[in-house]
């Protein structure tokens, strides 16, 4: 069974209110870079993007990152071959859920592989709850708590050709 939890508009609605709250919490953009998780994070941390330059009139960078090679759940068989500029910048890794948090970690230890950042922050679109590590999202959408045997699914226009979050049992 496939239940949609959030249309285009709650999507667009979240993600403008964590610009918002970037905006206040960082007093602004300097420094700020958005790190998008592939692979829907990084259309994600776009809008984000987007948004801020409307609100700011600044344009923030914004990179992709695939955490494959810092996975800690399989076994490692590629290289990084990306680079990202992230030395003293307040690192801002945008995801589209928030689950166990190993996603979140590969992510961190790619960060520091990079360089030495100012500061990490997590700003997801859904925290549906059930850590195994001790990760916590700065900047959160909607918390959606689900049962282990249910998943959460974020379509994005970009890859699915519509937005909207689903629960599915």
């Amino acid at each position: 069974m496939i239940k949609q939890i959030i249309d285009e508009n709650g999507m667009r609605r979240s993600l403008i209110r964590i610009t918002h709250e970037i905006l206040e919490h960082n007093k602004g953009t300097q420094d700020i870079v958005l790190v998008g998780i592939e692979t829907r994070g990084i259309y994600l941390a776009k809008r984000l993007q987007e948004t801020i330059q409307q609100v700011e009139g600044t344009q923030v960078e914004c990179f992709s990152l695939n955490v494959y090679p810092w996975r800690d759940d399989i076994i490692r068989k590629e290289q990084p071959t990306q680079q990202l500029d992230i030395k003293d910048k307040k690192v801002i890794l945008v995801d589209d859920v928030l689950f166990k948090g190993r996603t979140v970690r590969a992510a961190m230890d790619a960060i520091m592989h990079f360089g030495r950042a100012k500061e990490i922050q997590l700003a997801v679109l859904v925290d549906r709850g059930h850590r195994e590590l001790p990760i916590r999202a700065d900047y959160v959408g909607k918390n959606i708590p689900s049962s282990l045997e249910e998943n959460i699914k974020v379509k994005v226009h970009e890859i699915d050709g519509e937005d909207g979050i689903y629960i599915i049992k």
